[in-house]
């Protein structure tokens, strides 16, 4: 970057300035008072993040049967909308007063209510009050916690039982508003043969949106996976959307967890949330949603009065804790790498910012900073962008995050810019100008970039204005 003039860094702001975008952040687990939520909110609401998945604790709420106190999740909700958030319910866990496998798990974790119609009438219920109480307030409603493993869909998961569950409930869902917006599937990853039972089942006829997780150290499977999902609904209900739930990464190689047993470092996170969110951003999800705001135990096999079952610490937040002896994430919360990454896409990232083509290529220059020619192998990712003034391009190394770090150079064919692009360090947030060694000119234009820097971290080029507003 010493090639290059730093003219500004990007002007990070909460929520409730940047307002509506495609960018969400889970948090997750307070039906399980996984941590302190108080001390939480501003941190969360100065990521910039618009929407924000919570959970709705059905064990949490009704203690007594037919009596429902939602006063917890409603401070939760009323909090996160009054910084400029939007709040999005992950309708689940069982409850120990319908089954009985939910008296013997920590937190009912994924007791679903199916067996008897006591359950069933029960679940129904306590779905049709959630819905009414947060009418107005809450719009999308997710239905269970991937209900394809069998962490959350105990003892074992069964695509056709899920499929009547999803169905159901999505139209207790409609029953309670018709105006709320459903969530179908909430699958571990894109798992299209589970899907395909779900929506033989009818899904797509009573949902808005399909929901997928996805923890996966390499990013470059991401679009395609999604569009063969979007093919597949397409042959049900091509009106039915699709969200990304749940993707993330530890900070420490010694969680618990998805992608457990990776040497996970603050740096490998902040590159992973950069990687994978600018790829769901490229596609044609309605919002992405980074797990998670907090460091958590994980608690999914946890078995109540067995303490060391659900003290399986995981270190996916971008907000750093402690923890107590009773696995609760204490202390002072700090900011991670992540949490700044993460603020600088919500800062490029507004409403009005989409995926689009740009015209640039790719070219192979002799590059004298490393001996030799410019990037021309197959792992170079590059994605374009626009908002109302101009276009963009985010572009990186699709290198291991595991074993890899990546230093380079890359050059690019323009059709002719008048003036040269912005250059921004997205961990960093720093803003830079080109120098005129790095521009080519014919015609009286810019028809060339050459040698910009290259790393397995992603930049942006930003052209004739994008996110001008952002730059300080």
């Amino acid at each position: 970057m010493e090639r290059l003039k730093k003219i500004g860094v990007l002007k990070t702001a909460p929520a409730c300035k940047i307002g509506e975008s495609r960018i969400g952040l889970g948090f997750e687990k307070l039906d399980r008072k996984a941590f302190e939520p108080e001390k939480a909110y501003d941190l969360v609401a100065n990521t910039g993040v618009h929407y924000v998945r919570i959970q709705s604790g059905w064990q949490r709420t009704e203690t007594e049967k037919g009596v429902y106190d939602f006063a917890w999740l409603d401070q939760i909700v009323d909090e996160l909308i009054a910084r400029g958030m939007e709040p999005w319910i992950c309708l689940c866990y069982g409850n120990p007063l319908y089954t009985p496998l939910a008296k013997e798990m920590y937190g009912s974790v994924g007791c679903a209510p199916v067996d008897t119609e006591e359950e069933r009438k029960a679940w129904h219920d306590y779905v049709v009050e959630t819905v009414k109480r947060y009418q107005g307030r809450v719009t999308w409603f997710e239905i269970w916690n991937e209900p394809d493993g069998n962490s959350c869909w105990k003892p074992l998961s069964d695509a056709e039982a899920v499929a009547e569950f999803n169905y159901v409930t999505a139209q207790a869902v409609k029953e309670a508003n018709p105006e709320a917006k459903v969530i179908g599937g909430t699958l571990r990853y894109i798992n299209l043969p589970f899907f395909k039972v779900l929506f033989e089942r009818g899904l797509c006829d009573v949902v808005d949106a399909v929901s997928f997780h996805c923890y996966n150290a390499n990013e470059l499977e991401a679009v395609n996976e999604i569009r063969a999902l979007r093919a597949l609904i397409d042959q049900y209900n091509p009106e039915v959307g699709i969200i990304q739930g749940e993707s993330g990464t530890q900070s420490d190689s010694r969680g618990a967890g998805a992608l457990r047993g990776g040497a996970w470092t603050p740096l490998k996170q902040a590159k992973y949330l950069l990687r994978h969110r600018l790829l769901d951003l490229s596609s044609e999800v309605i919002f992405t949603s980074h797990f998670s705001a907090m460091d958590m135990v994980e608690a999914l096999k946890g078995r109540v009065n067995d303490k060391a079952s659900y003290l399986d610490y995981g270190y996916f937040g971008v907000i750093q804790a402690d923890f107590n002896e009773d696995g609760l994430a204490t202390g002072e919360y700090r900011p991670k790498l992540s949490y700044r990454a993460l603020q600088h896409l919500t800062t490029l990232f507004r409403k009005d910012a989409k995926p689009c083509q740009v015209p640039v290529r790719r070219v192979v220059n002799d590059s004298p900073r490393f001996f030799g020619k410019d990037e021309g192998g197959s792992r170079f990712v590059s994605l374009g962008f626009e908002d109302e003034k101009g276009t963009a391009l985010a572009y990186w190394i699709a290198a291991d995050l595991m074993r890899e770090t990546y230093e380079g150079t890359v050059s690019f064919q323009l059709a002719g810019e008048d003036e040269a692009p912005l250059l921004v360090d997205l961990l960093e947030g720093s803003v830079y100008e080109l120098p005129e060694s790095m521009l080519v000119r014919e015609f009286g234009r810019i028809t060339e970039l050459k040698n910009l820097p290259l790393t397995d971290i992603p930049m942006m080029l930003l052209f004739n204005g994008f996110g001008e507003k952002v730059i300080g």
